[in-house]
């Protein structure tokens, strides 16, 4: 007798953002060489410079380029062209189950082609909820769309199963597998750990940094938070740059948007840095420095506690309450006078931050992936058949 497999299937993974890339990543490379599964990934170009980047990252080449990004996009004319590009895609490739990611736009106009193309829908990240429509815009409306086109869920945490039980999805379609977010920071942790030359070579891209000074960490870009709210942060960074105690890196978004107010406000402000977009890696060492983090971001949400660093979140509300509850996070909003009061109590109170800075890990262990192959495995591999070798008359 010989074992007899069918030919691999087709996994497609859809992403368009660096966030996507990230936390799809750890699970992509999990599959590599897997007897029952060829993986096909797909770039929608959502967000040009940085989805690259984030792939290069993880030595991973996307099979297929969308290229959808055009100059002032907007979120419906990102769906429209991930609609019109799929379909060719799915057609040719015929995937056994459709990947996303989160709540994009890509990851939403790509579940709507994998329902329209009749293949199953499968959702990393699932059941984050905020409770309300318009925080985040339009996220939180595409995961609950999105929840309704998926035929698997993998929620990261208890909680957000729970709140796909109450909308209605069935619990045997919900597997709790941890947050792959967690497993990518974990990896390139790791990776750092090892390679002591790349540690060096970010320390004298960050030289501006002086290790006597405390560092506070700033990500910004939620479409939200755009004008005013955006202003009012700016306001509150000039006030907490008058310490001379601390330093203040920002990652500048290149959404015009993010980008021109944050120059004209933060440029040439003394102790407070602007630098171009990071890669992942870089961005992990920087966070693993900080005293502090501020940033509206959900993937900063979870990564800043795996590390022990307190996280002040410039929103009013969070899909993301595992951390709140934790007590290793806080809601701030966008208050001036309230950002810099909660960043003054912490930076002064000791105990305070030590209260807020235990290493926690409210969503996940690193093994994310690992559970979310099992299972589509068992659902998608099809079967190791026996096949009985002939033999001839006796």
């Amino acid at each position: 007798m010989a074992n007899w497999s069918p030919p691999r299937r087709t996994l497609l993974f859809v992403a368009g953002t660096r966030p996507e890339v990230i936390k799809l990543a750890p699970l992509i490379l999990a599959l590599e060489g897997h007897p029952q599964f060829s993986c096909v990934v797909c770039a929608s170009a959502q967000h040009r410079d940085l989805l690259d980047a984030a792939f290069a990252g993880f030595g991973i080449v996307p099979d297929i380029d969308l290229d959808i990004m055009r100059a002032h996009q907007t979120p419906l004319g990102v769906v429209a062209g991930v609609l019109a590009a799929l379909e060719p895609v799915l057609a040719r490739h015929r995937p056994v189950a459709l990947i996303v990611q989160g709540d994009t736009a890509t990851a939403f106009a790509a579940a709507q082609a994998g329902v329209y193309a009749r293949v199953p829908v499968v959702h990393v990240e699932a059941g984050l909820r905020s409770g309300d429509d318009n925080e985040p815009f339009p996220e939180e409306f595409h995961r609950r769309a999105i929840a309704q086109f998926a035929a698997l869920h993998f929620a990261p945490t208890p909680a957000a199963r729970t709140a796909l039980l109450a909308e209605g999805i069935a619990a045997d379609r919900i597997h709790v597998s941890g947050n792959t977010g967690i497993d990518a920071l974990h990896a390139t942790a790791a990776a750092l750990a090892r390679a002591p030359a790349v540690t060096a070579l970010l320390d004298r891209e960050f030289a501006m940094l002086d290790p006597a000074r405390r560092l506070l960490l700033l990500t910004i870009h939620r479409r939200e938070n755009h004008g005013a709210r955006l202003a009012s942060v700016i306001a509150a960074v000039r006030m907490l740059a008058q310490s001379e105690t601390l330093d203040i890196v920002v990652p500048v978004h290149p959404h015009p948007a993010v980008s021109a107010a944050v120059q004209r406000g933060l440029g040439g402000v003394a102790g407070v840095h602007l630098v171009p977009p990071l890669d992942y890696p870089a961005f992990i060492h920087l966070l693993q420095r900080a005293a502090l983090v501020l940033t509206d971001s959900g993937g900063v949400q979870e990564e800043a506690p795996a590390f022990g660093v307190p996280v002040l979140v410039l929103r009013e509300t969070t899909e993301r309450p595992e951390g709140i509850a934790a007590g290793v996070a806080r809601l701030v909003g966008t208050d001036t006078s309230a950002i810099v009061a909660a960043v003054r109590s912490l930076l002064d109170d000791r105990a305070a931050h030590l209260a807020m800075a235990r290493a926690s890990l409210p969503y996940g262990d690193g093994h994310a992936a690992e559970r979310i192959v099992a299972v589509l495995t068992r659902e998608y591999g099809g079967k190791v058949l026996v096949k009985r070798a002939s033999g001839g008359q006796g």
